[in-house]
């Protein structure tokens, strides 16, 4: 079994998901749909182990 997020892990990770997101929406040229689909699934991947271990 892994170890649970602490508070301050989930919520830099949720930060840096974030910033991350920011950087990508504002440098890039155009919104399409595979930069929504990416987005959506990145917040997936970084949102249900984060939800996981706040339960």
């Amino acid at each position: 079994m892994r170890k649970r997020l602490s508070r301050s892990q989930s919520v830099c990770f949720v930060l840096l998901w974030v910033a991350l997101c920011f950087i990508v929406l504002t440098s890039g040229a155009k919104i399409d749909g595979p930069l929504v689909v990416s987005l959506v699934l990145s917040a997936v991947l970084v949102g249900i182990p984060v939800w996981r271990s706040w339960k």
